[in-house]
């Protein structure tokens, strides 16, 4: 909240789960929105669907109405091929860089601004994107992030930890450096500056919260 302000106006994007039935959808999106109007953001969601084949431009001027965004998990290859098919990849990177928006979220959400979503197709069907859009998943990130993130490390109530925990592993076999992130931990990033903050959450909090 700090870095947003209060009753700031946020997007949530939803298009990591453009490939569930309409209704979870549909459902999906509106917890998000919902969650955060909890907390006094002036949340809506921004599906980028509406922006395919357009001009980057038109994108652009519908995130510049936004103090934020808040990017929900789903599907990280799918979230991707959203970004760019939208033109919401360039016009996001300008944002940060000129510091007119706040980026938040969490799984797929934070993923999507590495350098490369290689890897991530342990956890994440690369084929999505073909099935959803039909079109081929990209496998270079956002970059707005000089390394990975590697979310649910560690957190045994998730059902992708496994799988993650072995892909943080071969990334530090590999000598990739990486931001683990556990359930209840966040990567804050203001200026030149970045830290991992919260503190794992436990069981009974990622089952009843």
């Amino acid at each position: 909240m700090r870095l947003i302000g209060e009753g700031a106006r946020v997007a949530v994007l939803a298009n990591a789960i453009d490939g569930a039935p309409a209704d979870v959808r549909q459902q999906g999106a509106g917890a998000e929105v919902g969650a955060l109007a909890s907390l006094g953001l002036r949340s809506v969601e921004l599906d980028l669907r509406r922006f395919f084949g357009a001009e980057p431009r038109d994108v652009r001027n519908e995130l510049e109405q936004f103090a934020g965004l808040w990017v929900r998990g789903g599907n990280v290859f799918v979230l991707r091929c959203a970004l760019g098919a939208s033109g919401a990849d360039a016009a996001i990177c300008d944002l940060l860089a000129a510091d007119r928006l706040v980026y938040a979220g969490y799984s797929a959400g934070p993923c999507v601004l590495a350098p490369s979503l290689d890897g991530l197709q342990e956890v994440d069907d690369v084929a999505g994107p073909q099935e959803v859009y039909g079109v081929p998943a990209l496998l270079d990130g956002l970059a707005v992030l000089d390394r990975p993130v590697v979310p649910h490390v560690d957190s045994p109530s998730h059902p992708e930890s496994a799988a993650l925990d072995r892909l943080s592993r071969r990334y530090a076999e590999a000598r990739i450096a990486h931001v683990r992130l556990r359930d209840g931990q966040a990567l804050v990033v203001e200026g030149d500056q970045s830290m991992v903050v919260g503190r794992p959450a436990s069981v009974t909090e990622l089952l009843y919260v």
